[in-house]
């Protein structure tokens, strides 16, 4: 996870340093990103230091120990970064991380897990993306329903509890305008409340 985050930070243009304890990672980071890699334990207070993590923007601990990423946390918060983000594998370990003012504590593990289910449960998405605190969701959904087809964008959106954010043709995504006409197959993007999504799910999708 570090490794491809650090790679996507560099590539918008940010300045990453990376703290690896695993010897041969820290080779494999040295030679593929374009950042400065400390090859160390990031709970040592002299690695951190070695970092330049006083003149961090953010910090973020992102090893799959959750007590490892606790203790970095606890010991980073001494230098007053202004944003300090924790990996936590255990959701259970989410207390602990709060208890101390860590406030941005992320489970990739349970991310996916939920949008694997999601795919898993609604099989007419082509992709989603979930927002905010978990009330809303982004949907790419294909245009199939033919009590929606032919109608105009602004004949159904926006609604209080959906909006169509984009549409798709040949590949290329389309800000849509009211007058626009919904297409068979079109591929749209809605931003819906969760608790709305199977509703707007009928609209667009066959039953």
């Amino acid at each position: 996870m570090g490794l491809v985050l650090a790679s996507l930070l560099i590539s918008d243009g940010h300045d990453v340093t990376l703290i690896e304890n695993d010897e041969t990672l820290c080779n494999i980071a040295s030679s593929e990103l374009d950042a400065m890699v400390i090859c160390g334990n990031g709970t040592n207070g002299k690695v951190l230091e070695d970092a330049n993590v006083e003149d961090a923007d953010v910090f973020v601990a992102a090893t799959g120990n959750d007590e490892v990423n606790l203790l970095a946390s606890i010991l980073v918060r001494e230098y007053k970064i202004p944003k300090i983000i924790a990996r936590v594998s255990d959701t259970r370990h989410s207390n602990a991380f709060k208890m101390i003012g860590i406030d941005s504590v992320v489970s990739p593990e349970l991310t996916t897990a939920s949008y694997v289910e999601k795919l898993i449960i609604r099989p007419k998405i082509a992709d989603l993306v979930v927002m905010g605190k978990g009330d809303a969701e982004l949907l790419d959904i294909n245009l199939e329903n033919e009590k929606s087809i032919g109608k105009t964008i602004g004949d159904v959106s926006p609604d209080d509890n959906f909006l169509i954010v984009a549409v798709y043709e040949n590949d290329n995504l389309i800000i849509p305008k009211p007058e626009m006409v919904l297409k068979k197959g079109m591929k749209i993007s809605i931003l819906v409340k969760t608790k709305y999504s199977k509703k707007v799910m009928n609209m667009f999708t066959k039953m």
